[in-house]
């Protein structure tokens, strides 16, 4: 079992994001001829699942377009750094660590959401079913596993530590741990941790083995919301515009067909996927899979979906109040899902275009 990884500060991501603001070239003209442009994609996966890139391409909506697999990930954050460097040609993150990593003047726009949160696609903070911890002051001095610091999982965990009244030197004791998703319901069996964030197919498996309960879930916190979006570095949309809109709005035709399929097909064309693309996982977890949770139509992007983390990392002095904006995060441009008839000339082109 991997280690765990204790962080010498909650906000230990900010080193890491502090990298991304290299410099980058701008390119010449408005665009790289259609000839020119990159028709493969290079991305980080995510072990045991099937992101909505690999959904799409299976599905032919990427047409031309091919996906190249470089390794997999379990940090938002690090996958958007490495689409700020250029290592890969897109990464997604939780939307907090996007206005964090573009506070920093990283060179990279969102493009569409490809996560959320609804009934079925939620995160739980999960405790032993004989657990003394039963409200948000009994987690002071208590470790709580999650996949990454400084995203979705420690945002929701703020949140509900603060609307329960802890005060911010209480947030400080509670320790929040790096927990590899595939280890933390044994983390949490064996007592490493004593909360442990599950989501989806983990959550589900976990849930059907019994001996835990649920804490709180980010569903009870805040409803449906889309919570996570796709990046791509300023200089690959000016120069790869054609490839760019190929990609998202392959990407929101593969969520509007997960959206209107049968639960149980969806789930057979992943399962085909993981098959088919041999890189030695199991499928059984699939079986589980409920919904992506993307809110919005096609994945779409709205100044709501960041303003709400804009404000949580101003009050946690992340970022000052008035340092970003949300129009001038995101551009729905390449997004040309449902819009029959209307050339992409006639879309918004600034970031502030919605």
């Amino acid at each position: 079992m991997s280690t765990l990884i204790s962080p010498s500060s909650r906000r230990q991501f900010l080193t890491l994001l502090g990298l991304s603001a290299v410099a980058v070239s701008c390119g010449s003209g408005g665009g790289g001829a259609a000839k020119d442009q990159t028709k493969t994609l290079r991305y980080q996966g995510w072990a045991g699942s099937v992101i909505l890139p690999e959904l799409a391409e299976d599905l032919g909506f990427l047409d031309d377009v091919k996906l190249k697999w470089v390794g997999n990930t379990i940090s938002g954050p690090q996958d958007i750094q490495s689409a700020a460097t250029g290592q890969v040609d897109f990464g997604g993150a939780f939307n907090g660590a996007v206005v964090k990593l573009a506070a920093r003047k990283a060179p990279i726009t969102a493009v569409i959401s490809y996560y959320g949160v609804d009934k079925a696609a939620y995160n739980g903070f999960y405790v032993l079913k004989d657990s003394p911890i039963h409200s948000a002051r009994d987690l002071i001095g208590q470790k709580v596993g999650m996949n990454t610091l400084g995203a979705h999982s420690e945002a929701m965990l703020d949140i509900y530590l603060q609307r329960h009244g802890l005060s911010q030197a209480d947030l400080k004791k509670v320790e929040p741990l790096v927990v590899p998703p595939v280890n933390t319901e044994q983390s949490l069996r064996q007592k490493q941790i004593q909360v442990g964030v599950l989501g989806d197919i983990l959550r589900d498996k976990a849930l059907q083995t019994g001996g835990i309960r649920p804490l709180f879930t980010d569903y009870q916190l805040l409803g449906n919301f889309s919570a996570g979006t796709y990046v791509v570095s300023d200089r690959f949309l000016k120069e790869n515009p054609d490839t760019a809109r190929t990609f998202v709005t392959g990407v929101a035709r593969a969520i509007e067909w997960a959206r209107a399929t049968p639960r149980d097909e969806v789930i057979a064309r992943q399962v085909e996927i993981v098959k088919k693309r041999g890189r030695n996982e199991g499928t059984a977890p699939l079986k589980y899979w409920k919904s992506f949770g993307v809110a919005e139509t096609a994945g779409r992007i709205t100044d709501k979906e960041l303003q709400l983390w804009i404000d949580w990392l101003a009050q946690r002095g992340d970022i000052e109040k008035g340092q970003v904006k949300a129009s001038d995060l995101y551009t729905n441009e390449f997004n040309a899902y449902g819009r029959p008839g209307k050339s992409p000339a006639a879309e918004p082109t600034s970031k502030s275009g919605s």
